[in-house]
């Protein structure tokens, strides 16, 4: 099936999804994703702030926690104000159909027999239960990361394709690290539906090879980093192990930590 892109957009992808693989970083799809986040905070604080659509979109979905760690980071206070204010609004208004159905359902378990309070027959509990599920999908949204899984998806499409039709994209991503095991997972999913065969056996030989001899480098790596802070081993060279700890950590669970992945 295809994600979304057509050909236009795919041979768009290809460059930035090659220029990920050179990087010979731990995950080509880390350097993406970190490269997409940038872009899109940058231009929710820029000229999209005030356009109609996007606040609209805002409004609805709002921001995770990280990304309003990094929107104000931008330093552009005012933007980032506006766009929580009404988006404060929006919120307020659903949030308060939330507050109205926990107190209605509290008032009917106070009000209930005790018989059925006891057997847990009153409809009060479900309502606050309910309640709580709304203000948790208010809370769960985030245009930013609707918009960085959109362009995930489209980026490891276009990955998988450069991996059916170039024999040189072929073999340098079968001589990368691999990924971390979260873009792992993706690819492989994605990899059970689109490919077959022959080629879809290559593509899990060469991503499950490439992955795992890097996550053993790691590991012995990220052994010598610990072994390193005992004083017997102060003189010994650090080896490859300074940057273990960051490296085993985006190997885990996709990059967070240590020198930006995209290069940047």
């Amino acid at each position: 099936h295809d994600t979304g892109g057509n050909t236009m957009r795919y041979h768009i992808d290809t460059i930035p999804v090659w220029d990920a693989v050179k990087l010979e970083g731990e995950c080509p799809l880390c350097a993406l994703r970190r490269k997409v986040e940038k872009t899109d905070v940058e231009r929710y604080l820029g000229g999209s702030v005030m356009e109609p659509d996007t606040r609209i979109r805002v409004n609805e979905k709002g921001f995770c926690q990280r990304h309003h760690k990094m929107l104000s980071e931008q330093k552009n206070k005012l933007g980032h104000a506006l766009m929580c204010h009404t988006h404060l609004k929006t919120t307020m208004q659903k949030a308060h159909g939330a507050f109205d159905r926990a107190q209605i359902g509290a008032k009917e378990e106070s009000t209930a027999p005790l018989m059925k309070r006891m057997m847990g027959k009153t409809g009060g509990r479900e309502e606050i239960l309910k309640a709580a599920k709304m203000l948790r999908e208010i809370t769960d949204s985030c245009i930013l990361c609707d918009s960085i899984d959109e362009n995930m998806q489209r980026y490891a499409y276009t990955l998988l394709h450069l991996y059916q039709n170039d024999a040189s994209f072929r073999r340098a991503f079968a001589a990368s690290k691999g990924l971390c095991l979260k873009d792992m997972a993706l690819l492989m999913e994605m990899a059970a539906h689109e490919m077959s065969g022959k080629m879809l056996d290559e593509f899990i030989r060469d991503l499950c090879s490439a992955t795992e001899k890097s996550l053993e480098k790691t590991e012995g790596d990220l052994e010598w980093f610990t072994l390193k802070f005992d004083y017997r081993n102060a003189d010994k060279p650090w080896g490859d192990s300074k940057d273990a700890l960051e490296r085993a950590v985006t190997k885990l669970r996709g990059w967070c930590i240590g020198e930006e992945p995209d290069g940047q």
